[in-house]
């Protein structure tokens, strides 16, 4: 009988498992297709080509890109179209968009 509580106790911590990593890749998937949409202004993976006026997103400091992206949807920093998408996005995503690219290698 002890080897069967046992037995069942590691069953559901297997199951809490797969299903916490399912949540975790689900996330990543979700923060990874926000980022994706900033591909078609500052290019794939937020990789400008060499001699853009539009920044490379990539490696950029999460706290400067928060920063600006904020001043672009509060409409304090001028923009030709940034002050409109920034004001689609929560400030969760915002967050979540920064935490991405500050974390992609150049």
């Amino acid at each position: 009988m002890h080897f069967r509580i046992h037995l069942a106790a590691a069953l559901l911590m297997t199951i809490a498992a797969s299903a916490a990593v399912a949540q975790d890749a689900s996330a990543i998937l979700h923060t990874r297709a926000l980022a994706a949409t900033c591909a078609n202004c500052h290019g794939t993976d937020g990789r400008t080509v060499d001699g853009s006026a539009i920044p490379s997103l990539v490696g950029m400091p999460k706290s400067y890109m928060v920063m600006q992206f904020k001043a672009f949807k509060d409409g304090s920093r001028p923009a030709t179209v940034m002050h409109q998408l920034g004001k689609g996005f929560t400030d969760e995503q915002i967050d979540s968009i920064a935490t991405y690219f500050a974390a992609t290698k150049r």
